[in-house]
């Protein structure tokens, strides 16, 4: 009971004013938050959480505790919706978010208009990782329908990382090739006969073509891209920009009914804002997440490269529309996949 009366206080304190002018709490014991995020953000968060923990003490007094839970996007939500309890999500498609109000009426249909740029701190893209000096001679799309390249994508039933990749070699065919709707379908079949193995999430993708040495080409996110060079190497790898790929957006929100039990709601709540600050849209930058902020993305030009982008929006007309088509059970992904032997 002593400790639920100090988070409530914590969080009382914390709904008088933004981040910058909340008294300070006067608290023995740690907030905690727990943050259920998609497979490939590990290493952001770890920054970001100690930079706002850090941050919160020196302007509140109080001592928080950020945890993490990380996976595929659609499946820690499923997670949430089985019990897991997060105060917060951040996802990598606005879909995994729905699904909590749809399924749990864990946080409310509006959620995304509660935060600047419907609830988006920043985005992504898919790229292409392949090995040094590309002995396949991969360059865009086209390439990857090619007989004996093998190519490493997660699975589209459970991970963002994997739907991004499908909808952008679709998007590819329609937008970049002018190309039909059953066109897209012949094309992408063909990419998935080129994929030997569906890791369940992007990290395990990222895993099965570093360690495990599989595949001569992988599909992933521009951040995870980056990352594996760091760790790995540029003697062992190199990147290819593709002509055209999708925008892959990331939104966050805080669920209601957790925050509501745990007295974290405030709290949440500015965690969650301090990804849109300028430290915030920095640090996002640093770690090749691509900034919402004009003027930090503007610092950050050369880090990342002049590519072709369109958004599910723009040729699925929604995500909604996309998921009811492509990815659900029995939709396109799985003609494509059961017929693809």
């Amino acid at each position: 009971m002593r400790r639920h009366l100090q988070l409530l206080a914590l969080a009382a304190a914390a709904v008088t004013a933004p981040i910058t002018g909340v008294p300070r709490a006067a608290a023995s014991e740690p907030a905690t938050l727990l943050n259920a995020s998609y497979d490939v953000t590990r290493e952001f968060y770890r920054d970001f959480n100690a930079a706002f923990t850090a941050e919160w003490k020196q302007r509140h007094g109080g001592t928080v505790v950020i945890n993490q839970s990380h996976g595929g996007s659609s499946k820690q939500a499923r997670s949430v919706l089985d019990g897991l309890e997060a105060d917060v999500v951040t996802m990598n498609q606005p879909l995994d978010i729905d699904l909590l109000h749809e399924k749990g009426r864990l946080l409310p249909a509006n959620w995304a208009e509660r935060l600047p740029n419907r609830s988006v701190p920043y985005t992504s893209t898919i790229l292409f990782l392949v090995r040094k000096g590309n002995p396949k001679g991969i360059r865009d799309w086209g390439d990857l329908v090619r007989p004996g390249v093998s190519v490493i994508i997660p699975n589209p039933k459970t991970s963002g990382n994997g739907r991004y990749s499908y909808l952008a070699a679709w998007g590819y065919v329609l937008k970049g090739r002018k190309g039909t709707e059953a066109e897209a379908r012949e094309f992408v079949g063909r990419l998935f006969k080129n994929v030997p193995v569906l890791d369940a999430g992007g990290r395990g993708a990222s895993t099965t073509f570093v360690q495990r040495e599989i595949g001569d080409v992988l599909l992933t996110f521009e951040n995870e891209i980056h990352l594996t060079l760091k760790e790995s190497g540029s003697d062992k790898f190199q990147v290819v920009v593709p002509s055209a790929s999708v925008v892959a957006d990331n939104p966050v929100a805080w669920v209601d009914k957790v925050v509501s039990r745990h007295g974290t709601q405030a709290l949440a709540k500015a965690y969650l804002e301090h990804l849109f600050s300028e430290s915030g849209q920095e640090l996002a930058a640093q770690h090749h997440f691509r900034p919402v902020n004009p003027a930090v993305l503007a610092r950050h030009a050369t880090d990342f490269p002049a590519i072709t982008l369109f958004s599910v929006e723009e040729l699925f007309h929604s995500w909604r529309e996309a998921q009811r088509i492509h990815f659900a059970d029995g939709g396109v992904f799985d003609g494509i996949f059961q017929g693809r032997n």
